[in-house]
């Protein structure tokens, strides 16, 4: 892959990530609330997010390496897409939890398939060791769309849930166009052994790469410990973050300022995937120990009386959660076979949801009686 086809690849990897994340349902937590949710209604939907995700998040990742990792990216734009419609005309929280595991299974099929393919693509291009740069543009991405989106809640609120969720099925079409123009790495081999393909050789193949992943996975124990690391401190922050969503109004912020400090509070994440870049030579194990202090720091601050000190908590929060997140990232992609990279990946996230689905009621019932 020359210099001309990487950059074009990364730039449309890099746009369909603001699509999917710059949106006016950022603020869903704020949404649900202001449709007369409770807190513990909507950690029950937040359960269902993972539980939908732990279910689906290793065959997604197997799906992607064996059918190919652009195909992965279109079906989770699509699952998007219907868990918007779902929520449109949801009138119950069954119908909530319904959208939510769309909105999972569009996660599933996007969290292996993505690293996969850019991390692929750049080795393709003799550029791997760029990973942890391009992993830390998806999060600074991730943060600052998230940020702009959560700015938009009283706008959202404003409009109503039907017209926020409709916005996104025009941005989810034109993200699907996007992902078209993409180069599937490894795509002539596979598709080409796709139409030759018998159903039985199909689902042969689809065992074998599982079975392969689990053998690197206990060969190469250190994974796991990477994962749930990474895991456990990810879930703190994003717990955080979520609740406070609903604690900031609480404490008395004012509405019209309410955008502005969760947008404050994703720039840490900005902050943290930046500052890492600059240390990449410090241990990991340093890298985790002050993450964990950060995230940490955040959730005694939620307990302040002061909105001012808990929009800080969670900034600091962020700032640990990404550093470690672009850390934890490019140590494993450059540990796992690229036959099942986007397999391990989704193990990784499947570690993720395996805490959230814990931490999740728990913290449900922690925020809104404390």
């Amino acid at each position: 892959m020359n210099k001309f086809k990487i950059e074009k690849q990364l730039r449309g990897l890099y746009s369909s990530s603001v699509l999917s994340n710059l949106s006016l349902t950022g603020a869903w937590v704020a949404i649900l609330a202001a449709r007369g949710y409770s807190l513990v209604e909507i950690g029950i939907a937040e359960t269902v997010f993972h539980i939908v995700s732990l279910i689906f998040e290793i065959p997604s990742g197997i799906f992607a390496d064996v059918f190919g990792r652009k195909k992965m990216l279109m079906v989770s734009t699509v699952m998007r897409m219907i868990g918007n419609i779902i929520m449109i005309f949801s009138r119950n929280l069954f119908m909530v939890c319904l959208s939510i595991a769309f909105q999972a299974l569009s996660f599933n099929f996007s969290s292996g398939s993505g690293d996969a393919l850019a991390y692929d693509s750049l080795k393709m291009a003799e550029r791997e060791n760029e990973f942890e740069k391009y992993e830390s543009n998806q999060l600074i991405i991730y943060r600052l769309c998230g940020g702009i989106s959560t700015l938009c809640a009283g706008f959202a609120l404003y409009l109503g849930h039907m017209i926020s969720y409709g916005t996104d099925l025009v941005t989810g079409v034109i993200q699907i166009f996007i992902l078209s123009s993409l180069c599937e790495i490894r795509a002539d081999v596979r598709e080409n052994a796709v139409q030759r393909r018998t159903a039985k050789e199909t689902v042969s193949e689809l065992v074998s790469c599982f079975k392969e992943s689990l053998a690197f996975l206990k060969e190469i124990k250190k994974t796991m410990g990477l994962m749930f690391c990474n895991a456990l401190v990810g879930a703190a922050d994003i717990l955080l973050l979520f609740f406070l969503q609903a604690k900031l109004p609480e404490k008395g912020i004012p509405g019209w300022s309410l955008g502005f400090a969760l947008l404050f509070m994703e720039m840490g994440g900005i902050a943290g995937a930046r500052l890492i870049l600059k240390a990449p030579k410090l241990k990991y194990a340093t890298v985790f120990a002050i993450a964990s202090g950060l995230v940490l720091s955040g959730l005694i601050a939620e307990h302040s009386p002061s909105c001012l000190l808990m929009a800080v908590g969670g900034f600091l929060a962020a700032v640990g959660d990404d550093a470690l997140q672009v850390r934890t990232n490019a140590k494993l992609q450059d540990m796992f076979p690229s036959e099942q990279r986007a397999t391990l990946t989704s193990v990784e996230s499947f570690v993720f949801s395996a805490v959230m689905i814990v931490l999740s009621p728990l913290a449900g019932f922690v925020f809104s009686v404390w």
